[in-house]
């Protein structure tokens, strides 16, 4: 071999180094293969917010686990804010560190916001809840089937507003108070929502209304007052923080609420007829269990609902039994066993 080939594969070896070690400060520190770092991006804040409370647990709880079996992991909580517009910009800024092997996180909107972020820091892996996202090499989404969740949530709302119970009035009226529109809830949701109440009654309808954000209870309990005006006597609030004004509206007014995504019995006792849940804990629980044992597939999407445990509604709740009259638990009851059985199928789009 001539001096000339040895300075070449000199120089090839030295590019080869010189890349490796590139690649390895991009990626995020890890000391050895026992060790993990995991940062829960919360799209919100997490007290008062059902959804991002169950995931900031389950995923504490399967890093409990893991540390019991000897795994050293890490795990920090950071809270975004409720400004939507400010969650690329914090994503970039947590990604730029460097610090997270997985950064986990539930929201809808969330895979569209990733997705230019994880093009720029392309050893970041994400796992999203509550989402959909198909094809991205970096990122794990998992969604709830919510047309069967809000389908629950509208038969039990039409049952109660069709009865003779204490607020119900003669109106084919019930209503969904939302923080924001997005795809899954004008798609999903809203139209399932309806379709449930219209099983009841084909003379339901729904009266849709947006508080614009995820925190203004004052204005949650606004839109709540102006549905009651408009004769409408259950209302189902999905609007995170605002969620609270709803209540308070019920509390003052004299109208029942539908519950989304936790069981909201205690909260309004007598007033909250219906709890249709996810099980965000469970769910957030098993997927960072699997990435922790490098069993989690990134670059997939997956649907979870009724058939596989995740969705459910709140039959056995002392206060559900105490305030709901037996008949239409019992029509209700019978609701759920057929979409567990698989005797009625409502799909996920």
């Amino acid at each position: 071999m001539t001096h000339q080939g040895n300075r070449s594969h000199i120089a090839l070896a030295a590019a080869v180094l010189a890349a490796a070690a590139l690649l390895s400060s991009c990626a995020p520190k890890q000391k050895n293969a026992d060790e993990a770092s995991i940062a829960v991006f919360v799209p919100g804040v997490v007290s008062g917010s059902p959804v991002y409370e169950m995931l900031v647990s389950g995923v504490e709880k399967a890093v409990e686990k893991a540390a019991a079996g000897g795994r050293k992991v890490s795990l920090q909580i950071i809270e975004a804010g409720t400004k939507q517009s400010e969650w690329g910009t914090r994503l970039t800024s947590l990604a730029a560190e460097k610090k997270y092997s997985l950064i986990i996180s539930s929201n809808p909107s969330l895979p569209e916001i990733i997705a230019p972020v994880s093009e720029q820091f392309p050893d970041q892996r994400f796992l999203i809840l509550d989402a959909w996202y198909e094809g991205n090499p970096k990122m794990a989404t998992v969604r709830y089937n919510q047309r069967e969740q809000a389908y629950l949530s509208g038969y039990m709302a039409a049952l109660a507003s069709s009865s003779s119970m204490q607020y119900a009035n003669p109106q084919k009226k019930i209503g969904l108070i939302a923080g924001q529109e997005y795809p899954a809830m004008n798609g999903i949701i809203l139209p399932a929502f309806l379709e449930g109440a219209k099983a009841v009654d084909p003379g339901f309808d729904v009266d849709f209304r947006v508080v614009g954000n995820w925190y203004d209870a004052a204005r949650g309990a606004e839109l709540a007052r102006a549905m009651k005006d408009s004769g409408v006597d259950v209302i189902m609030p999905i609007s995170g923080g605002a969620n609270q004004g709803v209540i308070s509206a019920a509390r003052e007014l004299g109208f029942y609420v539908a519950w989304f995504d936790d069981n909201g019995y205690a909260k309004a006792p007598g007033y909250v007829v219906s709890s249709s849940v996810m099980e965000q804990e469970r769910l957030a629980e098993e997927q960072t269990s699997a990435w922790l044992e490098g069993k989690l597939v990134f670059g997939t999407a997956s649907t979870v609902g009724m058939k596989e445990g995740y969705i459910s509604f709140v039959l056995d709740d002392p206060l559900y039994e105490e305030h709901v009259p037996a008949e239409l638990r019992d029509k209700q009851r019978a609701l759920v066993s057929r979409l567990e059985s698989g005797e009625l199928v409502l799909g996920s789009e």
